[in-house]
């Protein structure tokens, strides 16, 4: 499950301890000190799959930061980590379009609880990991972090039925059928797409059983 997390936490030593553990547990973490550049990281490349937000901070408070992605169109989970205590900043809070609240101070482990829950709760099934890259299956687009990876089309299409059907031998003339239809090209330019594959997820990602077909197993 672990994701991309964006920290907005102006507490230098507070914000690496997030990192440091976060990172332990396997998250990649964005820390910012102040509001516009985290903005700005979030408006020119995004990919992040969780914002975790101080309020009081330089630039412009979480409140309106958070206000202004949800009015943008962005639906990323987001949970506010402050030491606001009053009723009202809790309902600014939600009102702005927060997912959860903390107070500091917290503790890592019921934290964690509260990522893992909403990244459940917000995940992609179009999106499958894939050695070290992920895999839209939707639009057939590989990514490495947040660059597409180039595919020729067809290679493309292999590698979502080969993970349609991961663990599982696919058949030879499945795969030519189901990306060529009857008027197939022969094995040949299967066995090249095959090779490259085994080059992006290493060489024992892909099964070649002789005569049978291929299996995915990374």
């Amino acid at each position: 499950m672990p994701g991309k997390v964006l920290l907005l936490e102006d507490d230098r030593l507070f914000g690496e301890t997030l990192v440091d553990f976060l990172e332990g547990e396997g998250y990649e973490v964005e820390h910012f000190l102040s509001a516009r550049p985290a903005a700005e990281r979030i408006y020119e490349k995004g990919g992040f799959d969780l914002y975790l937000l101080d309020v009081n901070v330089p630039d412009m408070n979480g409140f309106d930061l958070l206000r202004q992605l949800r009015e943008s169109g962005d639906e990323t989970p987001a949970i506010y980590i402050t030491s606001a205590r009053d009723k009202a900043a809790l309902a600014e809070g939600f009102r702005s379009g927060a997912d959860d609240y903390m107070k500091k101070p917290i503790d890592l482990d019921e934290l964690l609880l509260r990522v893992e829950a909403h990244l459940r709760r917000f995940e992609k099934p179009g999106k499958v990991e894939v050695g070290a890259y992920r895999f839209d299956t939707e639009r057939l687009v590989l990514y490495s972090g947040d660059e597409p990876v180039k595919l020729p089309k067809k290679m493309a299409e292999l590698l979502g039925l080969l993970l349609k059907h991961r663990g599982e031998v696919v058949s030879t003339e499945e795969i030519l059928y189901e990306l060529y239809g009857d008027e197939h090209p022969g094995t040949g330019v299967l066995r090249v797409y095959i090779n490259k594959l085994k080059q992006l997820f290493g060489k024992d990602s892909i099964k070649n059983i002789r005569g049978v077909g291929y299996c995915f197993e990374a």
